[in-house]
């Protein structure tokens, strides 16, 4: 099923744009990203479902804010099937070989805890005791 998403994302310069279009392209199954609006801040997802929980949580955690606008399902074209060329079997074969790189976002590791060893006899005031 493929889907068209649009999300409005807190982008104020182009550092953050950068960053926002790098993190939907690693994204599994998106095909096409493009910023739009009229303040350049909505950014327009096209893909193979895709999953916008993943891909917002994503973006909220790096860009701060991020919320889901619309979300529309695009309807194919039938065409006639017998008329099939190779070159469309092969870029078939070749488009489900190659699978895009999946963004994962891990929550920060804690700090290990902190041990303190300290030497006993360092601190007595008379060795005789």
């Amino acid at each position: 099923m493929k889907q068209k998403m649009v999300l409005k994302v807190q982008m104020n310069c182009e550092k953050c744009r950068a960053q926002a279009l790098r993190i939907a392209a690693a994204t599994q199954g998106v095909t096409q990203m493009a910023i739009q609006g009229q303040e350049k801040d909505e950014l327009m997802v096209t893909g193979e479902e895709v999953d916008s929980v993943k891909l917002t949580r994503c973006l909220r955690k790096k860009l701060h804010h991020a919320t889901v606008l619309t979300i529309e399902v695009i309807k194919e074209k039938k065409e006639e099937k017998g008329k099939k060329t190779k070159n469309e079997e092969n870029k078939k074969i070749k488009d489900e070989k190659h699978t895009p790189p999946y963004y994962v976002c891990y929550p920060p590791y804690p700090m290990p805890p902190l041990i303190m060893v300290q030497d006993p006899y360092e601190y007595q005031a008379c060795s005789i005791m």
